[in-house]
């Protein structure tokens, strides 16, 4: 079910419209969320709930649906050592979680169990404190849908260019702009085991490439976040058309509850997924961002119609020929899955101009592979392969257009 785009209601849409704008202002100071008086709960035939934070700030709530969801986000609060399981009493709720959704953002993020819609939504000063207080009534299904989407200051802007700004094969002499997107963030961890959060070894996997690849030199690294940060995907891809990016590496490190898996995987877009294993690793991450808060039901980046045919066209070559550089590369230093190079329809890949793969670096269900995450050792040769990929890449690239030109 594609839910709807519009906000769940005008004086709820983004609440510190009606604070004021003086006291907007006043709101935007970093706060704390407190266990201290905090509890989602029924009163009657309603929904409570009531959060003690340090102090106001600015918020906005909104449901999501398919899965039904309540999104409420903050100017901007530290959850650090908030007790989500503590907090949640409420035979009505799923599920719940917290985190930094973007810089300056907080999102809670509730998993409803039946429809409720906000009744009222108040944030009131105390002596010492500020208290949050929304009140979820029953609604209907078709209630519920009707009403659910973000409010469009909760969206994020695309960048959209003209066919004419396309982003050509490299033909300069000039620094290759390597966009590295590390998975997950935020409130979105990832895959976790023994400890290890995907999101966090992605993240120090990333900023320890782009230090390889600067110290090479030739190489200007871009990051789609550089903090433990919530991303969308679309998002993602924007950040990589706005720094210009000549190539475009999501970095994840996935688990897999059935079978055994182990060793790195390159992975390109296709519609229909190399094996069924590949399909539910797109969905799971696709998932995410849609739990998140973000659904990319509809949403396709750049310019649509028969302009992205035509720069795939162009592209997808170009990206067959990078990620074949890249499992030569990584099979002849640190060693591949059995299945080095597959195809899924990752929304992180679709972008229509800019050669793009995603590299499952090993998989967090795997102890060798779990170790070796966990090893700068074994960090610094993958990162090497990477830039020696992107090098001999660079080299078949120029040629492949200088031999187009002729």
């Amino acid at each position: 079910m594609r839910q709807g785009i519009t906000a769940v209601g005008l004086c709820l849409t983004l609440a510190f419209v009606a604070i004021g704008a003086q006291a907007q202002q006043a709101f935007t100071a970093l706060t704390s969320a407190s266990n201290a008086g905090s509890v989602v709960s029924e009163e009657g035939a309603n929904t409570v709930l009531t959060l003690h934070l340090g102090q106001p700030v600015a918020f906005r709530v909104f449901t999501l649906s398919d899965p039904m969801r309540l999104i409420v986000d903050f100017s901007e609060v530290d959850w650090a050592g908030f007790d989500t399981q503590a907090f949640d009493r409420s035979e009505a709720v799923l599920g719940l979680r917290v985190g930094l959704f973007r810089p300056g953002w907080s999102r809670m993020v509730i998993d409803l169990d039946v429809p409720l819609q906000v009744k009222t939504a108040q944030m009131t000063r105390g002596a010492s404190d500020a208290v949050l207080r929304l009140v979820l009534a029953p609604t209907d299904v078709e209630q519920f849908v009707a009403k659910a989407g973000a409010p469009e200051a909760a969206q994020f802007a695309r960048v959209a260019r003209p066919a004419s700004d396309l982003a050509p094969a490299q033909t300069s002499s000039g620094p290759m702009v390597v966009m590295l997107d590390p998975g997950h963030g935020g409130i979105d961890p990832g895959a976790e085991r023994d400890g290890l959060k995907e999101a966090d070894l992605m993240l120090t996997f990333a900023q320890e490439l782009r230090d390889t690849l600067v110290r090479a030199g030739g190489f200007e690294v871009v990051l789609t976040r550089d903090d433990d940060s919530f991303v969308p995907l679309e998002t993602r891809i924007t950040r990589a058309h706005e720094a210009g990016a000549d190539v475009f590496i999501s970095l994840h490190a996935d688990a897999i509850s059935e079978g055994r898996a182990e060793g790195a995987t390159v992975y390109t877009l296709a519609d229909r997924a190399s094996d069924e294993a590949s399909r539910k690793l797109a969905e799971r991450h696709d998932r995410a961002d849609i739990l998140s808060g973000v659904d990319l039901s509809d949403q396709d980046d750049v310019i649509a119609g028969v302009l992205l045919d035509m720069a795939r066209t162009e592209t997808q070559p170009r990206t067959d020929a990078f990620a074949n550089a890249l499992v030569a590369a990584l099979e002849s230093s640190v060693g591949m899955h059995k299945r080095p190079r597959l195809e899924a329809g990752f929304s992180v890949l679709k972008s229509a101009d800019i050669p793009s793969v995603l590299l499952e670096l090993g998989f967090l269900s795997s102890d060798k592979d779990r170790a070796n995450l966990d090893d700068p050792v074994w960090r610094d040769t993958a990162a090497q392969a990477i830039r020696d990929a992107l090098v001999a890449w660079q080299q078949i690239d120029r040629a492949a257009t200088r031999q187009l030109r002729k």
